[in-house]
């Protein structure tokens, strides 16, 4: 005999069936990646005919310089279940996965990059994962196809730092082919470099998170886009997402923390100075050591705290006016629902 659960969840499938809504919703961000587009919609088709169930496809063209834009038109045409997203320039992938998320009407939302690197075959055992009472499963790259010294290393150490400071233990937060229940995402707002966090602020929202491993393939066609520049901006933007969850409604003990450092160096930097007139008849005009000492931590402590207070006031224009972080130019196949 079924459980009340279990009616009630097919219950809720029948009726999202029956008012349009699709059971899943894949959306890749694309930026100039003509060549792999046609293999990767062809092997996405088939990952999708396996799982039997209802699906939408959105592609987000972020600015694409190539023809891209000309083959996603293509595919739509000859896939209903397409649609495509053309952003009026590049915002980079956070603003393409942020549109995804928005343009996504599925129960489950499965992100992936269209480099052909992620494999959609995946996808149904992050589905399978799923089932088993998660709310977010991400893929790990275990056996990664990329430069040890440039990609590997470098993403090695950054998840071990995420992992540390955050407390959500995953292997590999730069994968992103990861499987989410709408409910989620609910209250997620990305910016900067944050959609490869979104398993944290899910998971400091009450959602269950977990990973498993997934097949990665080296990239045989078009160029990466991504470098070591990227992992210092990930640093970056984790800094400033534990900022905002631990200090966003109580900000002065970060501020006032900061102050009281400030205070006690400049009483110490006094004191020392006294010191030195006293023992030694050091003119305090004579020694520009305790000067040169309190402006330049001055300096530092007013720059990180600016930048704080510049992050917060950043995310409650966009928060406070429901303001989005791209612009969209065209929209292709949402004529279909």
């Amino acid at each position: 005999m079924r459980t009340y659960e279990e009616l009630a969840t097919q219950i809720e499938t029948l009726s999202d069936r029956a008012a349009g809504q699709p059971d899943l919703s894949v959306f890749l961000p694309v930026f100039n990646e003509e060549p792999n587009l046609r293999p990767l919609h062809a092997k996405l088709d088939a990952a999708l005919a396996e799982l039997g169930r209802t699906a939408e496809i959105i592609y987000v063209d972020d600015g694409s310089t190539d023809g891209s834009l000309q083959v996603l038109r293509e595919i739509a045409d000859n896939d209903p279940r397409v649609r495509v997203i053309v952003l009026k320039r590049n915002y980079g992938q956070t603003a393409a996965m942020a549109a995804g998320i928005d343009a996504s009407r599925g129960r489950i939302l499965v992100p992936m990059d269209a480099d052909m690197q992620n494999d959609p075959a995946d996808i149904k055992r992050l589905l399978e994962k799923l089932e088993e009472g998660y709310d977010v499963v991400s893929g790990w790259r275990r056996d990664r196809k990329d430069k040890f010294l440039t990609r590997r290393l470098p993403s090695t150490l950054a998840n071990r730092l995420v992992s540390w400071i955050s407390g959500v233990k995953l292997h590999d937060y730069g994968c992103s082919l990861k499987a989410y229940r709408r409910e989620a995402l609910a209250d997620v707002r990305l910016y900067g470099e944050m959609h490869r966090f979104i398993p944290i602020y899910a998971s400091w929202a009450g959602a269950r998170v977990t990973e498993i491993p997934v097949r990665h393939h080296p990239r045989t066609m078009g160029r990466s886009k991504y470098g070591l520049s990227r992992t210092f901006k990930v640093i970056l933007d984790l800094v400033t997402i534990k900022f905002m969850a631990s200090y966003q409604t109580k900000p002065i003990y970060v501020f006032g923390t900061c102050g009281l450092v400030a205070f006690g160096i400049s009483l110490l930097a006094a004191l020392w100075a006294v010191v030195k007139k006293l023992t030694e008849g050091t003119s305090f005009i004579r020694t520009p050591l305790p000067l040169l000492a309190i402006v330049m931590f001055a300096l530092g402590v007013q720059f990180l705290l600016m930048g704080l207070l510049a992050e917060m006031l950043v995310r409650t224009y966009h928060e406070s006016q429901a303001k989005p972080i791209y612009a969209v130019r065209e929209r292709i196949g949402f004529e279909r629902r």
